[in-house]
């Protein structure tokens, strides 16, 4: 079974959403180090029930909110996304350092992430 691991949120103007969150909501922004203009947030003490997300550019064609699902096997669940009547908008693709991601819509056009756990990514 798949669980939501991680949320996006996409923007023209990050700062100004990284201002209004930490203000309105009291969530904590660390910048990426990785290749792309990217924010991890934290929304809360790890052992309370949430999760966790990032922030990024917005891509055009993308929603700005985007929840990504964590997956044993990516290339499998790409399969039966494609099996079951969804598409693959963003073919897998290495986040260095942390998994294998892609981004996949299902037939009433909703776009979700998909996210398989691999450090040795991208290396």
């Amino acid at each position: 079974m798949s669980r939501v691991i991680h949320f996006e949120i996409r923007s023209d103007n990050p700062d100004k959403i990284v201002a209004f969150y930490e203000k309105a909501l009291g969530w904590k922004f660390s910048k990426w180090e990785g290749p792309v203009k990217y924010w991890l947030i934290s929304t809360g003490d790890p052992a309370t029930p949430g999760i966790d997300g990032g922030l990024g550019e917005l891509t055009p064609g993308f929603p700005a909110t985007v929840n990504t699902l964590d997956v044993t096997n990516l290339d499998e669940a790409l399969a039966k996304v494609k099996q079951y009547g969804g598409k693959v908008v963003w073919e897998k693709d290495a986040v260095p350092g942390v998994g294998w991601l892609a981004y996949c819509q299902d037939p009433d056009g909703t776009i979700f992430g998909m996210m398989q756990n691999d450090p040795k990514a991208g290396m």
